[in-house]
């Protein structure tokens, strides 16, 4: 008698897309930050202890791992909780970018309109966490 693990129940199109895209942003930056760290190294706040290009790999790691979690239906709920702690996690980093690059330039207004565009991105991992 073989067993088999049973099928997550099947979600629709539009959470699998939701899910497949998400991913590839995590994995998208993920990737960023292993090819230029130096960017995200700037960002890491003061009051974090430790060596800056530590919490960048670190960070990437967390990112890359929770597209992969996120990309499988399997393990997506996890993932889900797993990017949005991720998400959480990296919010100073992000507000650090906003200090040091005041929205009196171009890119200065594009990074203070990504600090509140975070909040939906959690609550985008949240709602694949929470799932059924």
């Amino acid at each position: 008698m073989t067993t088999t693990t049973a099928a997550p129940p099947a979600e629709d199109a539009r959470a699998r897309k939701s899910a497949l895209i998400g991913a590839a942003a995590l994995t998208f930056m993920g990737v960023l930050h292993f090819a230029a760290p130096s960017n995200f190294d700037r960002i890491v706040p003061d009051w974090v202890p430790g060596d800056p290009r530590t919490w960048t790999y670190v960070s990437g790691l967390w990112e890359l791992g929770s597209a992969a979690l996120v990309a499988n239906p399997r393990t997506r709920r996890l993932g889900g909780y797993v990017a949005a702690a991720t998400l959480v996690a990296v919010y100073p980093a992000n507000i650090q970018m906003s200090i040091d690059t005041p929205p009196t330039s171009a890119a200065g207004a594009v990074l203070a309109l990504r600090l509140p565009l975070q909040i939906p991105m959690i609550a985008w991992a949240l709602g694949h966490a929470r799932r059924k």
